[in-house]
């Protein structure tokens, strides 16, 4: 946490505790004007609101599952537009698909078995998506593939392949990586950064913002994303912010798929 202005951490504590709105850890008391309003703390941290046109990204990973409804609705309704209306220099974006399935090794074939909970072909969606991320190696054309097959109600091979056709994205080497070794590995990997979550993930969309989580903060992204991005951003706000401060409407559209 930067030195927060000219208080000692025992005084914004104490300011906090009697805040029952603030279940936030220390470190992101002046992450956000929300965060700050919410634990009773704003009026202290407003050296840490000013702009720095030096500042990076706001680091946002999601950790999600191929048929998982409301991961598909946050994806949709949230997550996609916010990304390309803030860009990559203001939401640094990391997609993690696994959620809430498990692994085990299998001892004759030494490859990853993955039992998923939406079913064998939920376990191919969470394939192709890694692979993709892999193969392609460019969110701005990953992402978008990905969101596409995320709209599509239908088996992921064929959504794999009707958004590769309609993006014109070379389809062989992602599936060759999904139907290979590398893509049973790659998957691995996926399942190695969720389980290394703290707190441990418990439902998906799970959400986090400069590598933390909290029960208020996943409310505010599947709320109205756009602002907590905003909000949090330490850099000059583009004029969308500006924009969407002025017009924003929160509709609440939450949901998880629970372990």
């Amino acid at each position: 946490m930067k030195k927060l202005v000219q208080l000692s951490l025992t005084t914004l504590i104490a300011l906090a505790v009697v805040n029952s709105e603030c279940n936030f850890p220390s470190s992101l008391w002046c992450s956000s004007t929300e965060i700050a309003k919410a634990c009773g703390v704003h009026e202290q941290c407003k050296e840490e609101f000013k702009t720095d046109p030096s500042a990076g990204p706001v680091n946002l990973t999601l950790y999600y599952e191929f048929l998982c409804p409301a991961c598909r609705n946050f994806i949709q309704e949230q997550l996609y537009q916010t990304w390309r209306e803030l860009g990559n220099h203001v939401l640094n974006l990391t997609l993690v698909p696994y959620g809430n399935a498990h692994e085990k090794k299998d001892i004759f074939t030494r490859k990853w078995k993955f039992e998923c909970q939406h079913g064998t072909e939920e376990c191919i969606g969470n394939i192709i998506e890694t692979c993709a991320i892999n193969i392609i190696d460019d969110i701005n054309v990953y992402f978008p593939f990905i969101k596409c097959m995320e709209a599509k109600d239908t088996m992921p091979d064929k959504a794999a392949e009707k958004c590769a056709n309609a993006m014109k994205i070379d389809l062989a080497p992602i599936m060759s990586c999904a139907n290979s070794d590398k893509g049973n590995l790659l998957e691995h990997e996926m399942a190695l950064k969720t389980e290394a979550l703290r707190p441990n993930q418990t439902y998906v969309p799970w959400i986090t913002i400069n590598g933390v989580h909290t029960e208020k903060m996943q409310d505010m992204a599947q709320k109205d994303l756009l602002s907590l991005i905003c909000d949090t951003y330490k850099g000059t706000p583009p004029k969308v912010c500006h924009r969407h401060i002025q017009e924003k409407d929160f509709v609440e559209k939450r949901g998880h798929c629970l372990k």
